[in-house]
């Protein structure tokens, strides 16, 4: 029988029946599981982890490495269900290099098949696929995601309640060089990330020595977020990769301020909407957040005016880190000129992040003529999927022309 091959990111449909999901891993032991989630992107309960040690629940079960789902049993209020396929926590330094494989079989329909890319930053968990409601039927996309986070780190983000044994809280990484005047204090203390979230703490740390190892470990600073919404982003926050950007941002900010919490703001339409994540609430919390906002090209100067709005109306007196990330070009080129301008004097420090399908010539461009040179703007291209660059290199791009500003 022939086998249609997905590629990443690509969705097809199924009938409403069972559909068998076989996944396979060359040279590394791995366990395959499933997640059962509703409308808003969280399990149920605990029990919607389906897995080696409960097996079945609700239509869905697991043996061995394959998932079957039967579509008709799914209760109406599970809208997805996510295929994982993690390293075996019992197989020490395990991480995924090559690529896992998955057929999608049904009786009556051709097999289908996915290779998800091969990964290269630690991952020792990949969100395979995930089948999904749409309209009166199924489907299923081919995700390929990876994270660094562990099957434990993955289910709390989806809501799901895991025991894991208490690590040793880790001592500070210690300041390297001169410490800086002005708005400075010791090396923010990380056990706050491991109480409230350990998963983040990997990512932390790497932020940690980015920040040592450019002189600037002791600085503070109020970090936002703006994230562009425009449609086609659409595949970018349905493959988690925005979820994965904003967990790193937070991870950042957490070595920066202390307070454990970024303002959020999305770009879409006239009214840029403004909530934020927490170290207490960031599991899923991007994917909650955006099914509040129209799929639309966004004003960017808009948005940049509500974080600007924030912190002057915040009365905080350590200069704003603000990450922009942008997918395309702005049709409001004019008034962001105008509001970088503005801001040069206000303590505030743009980074606009590229990742997405569309053009940034704009961005990259800002300061390529000298006489219009923006002393508090820079642009770091994270590629289609940030999720893919090594902490150490992702950290270094966020923070190398920030760290240059701050100095000065």
């Amino acid at each position: 029988m022939q086998t249609t091959s997905l590629r990443k990111g690509e969705n097809t449909g199924l009938m409403t029946a069972p559909v068998v999901l076989a996944v396979s891993v060359q040279g590394l032991a791995a366990d395959v599981s499933a997640l059962m989630l509703g409308a808003e992107g969280r399990v149920r309960s605990d029990d919607d982890l389906v897995f080696y040690n409960h097996p079945a629940q609700d239509g869905v079960s697991i043996a061995g490495s394959t998932v079957t789902a039967d579509l008709v049993r799914v209760p109406a209020d599970v809208d997805r269900v996510v295929v994982v396929v993690s390293a075996d926590p019992l197989q020490p330094r395990a991480v995924f290099t090559g690529a896992p494989f998955l057929s999608i079989t049904q009786t009556g329909s051709p097999v289908r098949s996915f290779t998800a890319p091969d990964f290269t930053s630690g991952e020792t968990v990949v969100v395979l696929a995930e089948l999904y409601r749409r309209d009166d039927g199924w489907k299923i996309r081919a995700v390929g995601q990876g994270y660094a986070s562990g099957l434990a780190g993955l289910a709390t983000d989806y809501g799901v309640d895991v025991e894991s044994e208490p690590a040793a809280i880790p001592a500070p990484l210690p300041a390297q060089g001169r410490r800086n005047s002005g708005s400075a204090g010791p090396a923010v203390d990380l056990s706050k990330v491991q109480r409230m979230a350990p998963a983040l703490l990997a990512p932390a740390r790497h932020a940690s020595k980015a920040l040592v190892d450019r002189d600037i470990a002791n600085r503070r600073a109020a970090v936002y977020l703006i994230l562009d919404h425009g449609y086609d982003m659409k595949e970018l926050y349905e493959s988690f990769a925005v979820q994965a950007f904003a967990e790193r941002v937070l991870a950042l900010s957490a070595t920066l301020d202390d307070d454990g919490s970024v303002p959020v703001i999305f770009s879409s339409g006239r009214q840029p909407f403004l909530e934020e994540i927490r170290l207490d609430n960031y599991r899923g919390r991007i994917g909650q957040l955006h099914t509040q906002v129209d799929w639309r090209r966004g004003r960017v100067a808009e948005s940049m005016r509500r974080a600007v709005q924030h912190y002057q109306e915040s009365g905080a007196a350590d200069p704003a880190f603000i990450v922009a990330q942008v997918g395309d070009e702005p049709w409001d080129k004019a008034e962001v000129r105008s509001l970088l301008q503005n801001t040069a004097s206000l303590g505030v420090f743009w980074l606009f992040v590229g990742f997405g399908r569309g053009k940034l010539a704009f961005y990259k461009n800002l300061n390529a003529s000298a006489s219009a040179t923006f002393t508090n703007v820079a642009f770091y291209d994270a590629s289609k999927n940030p999720g893919s660059v090594p902490d150490e290199r992702f950290y270094a791009g966020l923070v190398d022309a920030f760290a240059t500003w701050l100095r000065h």
